[in-house]
């Protein structure tokens, strides 16, 4: 003897409403969840690079690009996760490369972008650290097949070091944005104060400068970064000619830059932001950072301001 189980299917309209209910839901949730990807890179000639990303679900070709660079610690995957929900919610590429300590020790290898041996020689520039962005960028274009031409880059405290420096070295990049946050000191454009605090004997030239000066740059300064104790805060004779705290050596950069820019004759990009109540802290300073890195909170046609008040002149020496 044979028994069957017949299956009934509820498909009254209720039903139906709940299951359209339930893929619309489905649908929202996947075209909001940000990817968290980590890949190799080593297409150049420097050591192959972990670079952590966040790539939203659905991400468009045309969408911004934002790479972020990770401070001292080189915590490259914790950097990505801090602007995870902010890549998420502004709908962009979230890019993180990480320069750990085996292949760039010390500052010099990974801030100052590697530009010279242990011996003081200047290596070519398919080995700098700097270099590194721009390939990255490419491999990402190629791997996701996105048509944006540009990409935005961020540095907050060590991190500013690179990215500053970077605008100097690399003034042809393919920068939309650069934003430079609370950096500890600064190389300012100036050719009379030595490298690495200024550009004498830097590989800088002067129509390096003058491209540099005309690039979309924003010195974001928290304006309660003022404590001249703050530990870790560089108290050399040549960091302390820029100001006694994170807040006044920031203007004092920004304030160079004009200088430069009038020395120079040419017009002059950057400008000096200001987040208000906010100290040393990367996950305060980003939600500020992300919509100038988006071209959303800078002018149109940006131009340095009138100078403000700082200790002590930073013009450039031509």
């Amino acid at each position: 003897m044979s028994t069957s189980a017949e299956i009934k299917i509820d498909q009254t309209p209720r039903f139906w409403q709940v299951m359209m209910l339930f893929m619309l839901l489905l649908a929202i949730t996947g075209t909001t969840e940000a990817a968290k990807v980590r890949i190799l890179f080593d297409a150049w000639d420097g050591p192959p690079l972990r670079v952590y990303i966040a790539r939203p679900s659905g991400l468009k070709p045309d969408r911004p690009v934002v790479f972020v660079m990770h401070g001292d610690q080189r915590s490259a995957e914790e950097y990505r996760d801090q602007w995870h929900e902010l890549a998420l919610e502004y709908d962009f590429l979230l890019v993180v490369p990480e320069f750990n300590r085996a292949d760039f020790a010390g500052s010099g290898d990974y801030y100052f972008g590697k530009m010279f041996d242990q011996s003081a020689n200047s290596l070519p520039p398919a080995l700098w650290s700097f270099t590194a962005i721009e390939g990255i960028f490419d491999d990402l274009r190629q791997r996701y097949a996105m048509t944006t031409d540009t990409y935005s880059l961020y540095g907050q405290s060590e991190a500013a070091q690179f990215v500053h420096r970077f605008v100097f070295h690399v003034p042809k990049a393919r920068l939309a944005q650069a934003v430079v946050a609370n950096s500890e000191w600064y190389a300012m454009p100036n050719f009379e104060i030595e490298y690495p605090y200024g550009l004498k004997d830097s590989l800088v030239s002067h129509q390096q400068l003058a491209d540099a000066l005309q690039a979309p740059v924003t010195i974001l300064l928290g304006d309660q970064v003022t404590d001249p104790e703050r530990p870790g805060l560089l108290l050399t004779p040549e960091a302390m000619a820029q100001g006694d705290n994170r807040k006044l050596r920031g203007i004092a950069f920004f304030n160079a830059a004009q200088s430069a820019a009038q020395e120079l004759d040419v017009p002059c990009a950057w400008q000096l932001s200001m987040v208000e109540g906010v100290d040393h802290d990367n996950r305060l300073m980003a939600p500020a950072a992300v919509k100038i890195l988006l071209n959303q909170s800078r002018p149109p046609d940006p131009q340095c301001h009138q100078k403000l008040a700082t200790n002590g002149d930073s013009g450039i020496a031509t």
